[in-house]
């Protein structure tokens, strides 16, 4: 990688101008990124915008084409075995074997990591009573819940102790319940010090855990802030309304006049008019009334605050989830 400086000595993460090209596709183009360290740190984009491809940069598995990048204080370029001996990894899918149980899953991860079998007996102990497995420390895991082997595929990632740890989507395609077991055991690794990059297509996900979010998209980092920072370059509070089948949407855009602060965004295909308004109460009663004097038929008047998801909608003109898949996404 190019360039020779000093890392920040407070970022547990310090990308510079990442570049990666998979043949004619850039899947990081000039990518940034910084993380002080006992944080979580959201990286959010569309599909293929380079999410999976920048953690693997920074977990050394794949070598940037140029730019500079440090994890934990070490150049991931020049040291990428101390960088190895410092991180965790845990990816979309768990890791575990199901035949085993998870004491046996977690002390076979400590034998594999060459800690010694007394080390990784203990290890697998410690992480049991720490994700609060213990009770099913013996059991098979196929006879585990999805949260649970999320649980234990995050404990399995954690049997270096390392200070930093990737996370890849890692509550794809698991249950609201699951989702909070796998939010919760997070938590506690960061309140013992343990830095997060999370990367998620769930906007709520980021929200709830991310104390700051990276917006990426074409292999570049486009915003960047605390969640509450973001949301407020969309605007404050929003009316949105769902429009009846059939309704002149141009007549419900006109019921936002004068109470709007910008022109009013028209979703043909959700028939769907929203906008950010100044006096939230005023402004609701104003466009209800105007769409009932007029007679346009509504099948929802919303008020509600601005989300990820609208921020996310506004940079990359798109929302998180169902974007078309790209070369890079393919090439993952």
């Amino acid at each position: 990688m190019a360039g020779s400086g000093t890392p920040q000595p407070a970022l547990a993460i310090d990308a510079r101008g990442l570049v990666k090209r998979y043949r004619e596709v850039a899947a990081l183009d000039g990518f940034d990124l910084a993380v002080p360290y006992g944080t979580v740190h959201g990286l959010l984009g569309p599909n293929g915008a380079g999410k999976t491809t920048a953690v693997r940069v920074l977990a050394t598995l794949l070598i940037a084409d140029d730019g500079e990048a440090f994890v934990a204080g070490v150049n991931v370029a020049r040291d990428s075995q101390e960088v190895r001996r410092r991180i965790g990894l845990a990816g979309q899918y768990a890791a575990v074997d199901e035949v085993l149980t998870g004491r046996q899953n977690l002390e076979l991860f400590g034998r594999l990591f060459h800690i010694g079998a007394k080390r990784a007996r203990l290890r697998a102990t410690e992480l049991l009573a720490q994700f609060e497995l213990s009770e099913a420390a013996d059991k098979g895991v196929k006879a585990y819940s999805g949260g649970m082997r999320r649980r234990l595929d995050l404990a399995a990632s954690m049997i270096l102790a390392p200070q930093v740890l990737f996370l890849d989507e890692p509550t794809t395609g698991l249950d609201p319940r699951g989702r909070n077991e796998v939010w919760g055991a997070i938590r506690a690794l960061v309140r013992e010090g343990t830095t997060v990059l999370l990367t998620t297509q769930y906007l709520d996900e980021a929200d709830q855990l991310a104390d700051r979010v990276s917006v990426i998209d074409r292999g570049r980092t486009i915003a960047a802030g605390t969640p509450t920072e973001l949301k407020s370059t969309v605007g404050g509070d929003q009316i949105e309304v769902l429009a009846a089948p059939g309704a002149d949407l141009s007549r419900v855009a006109g019921a936002f006049a004068g109470v709007a602060t910008t022109e009013p965004e028209v979703t043909v295909e959700l028939r769907r008019v929203t906008a950010p308004v100044a006096d939230r109460v005023a402004a609701l009663t104003a466009v209800a009334g105007r769409l009932q004097a007029d007679g346009v038929a509504v099948a929802d008047i919303t008020l509600r605050r601005p989300t990820l998801d609208d921020v996310f909608l506004r940079l990359t003109g798109h929302r998180a989830e169902g974007s078309d898949l790209t070369k890079e996404e393919a090439l993952r």
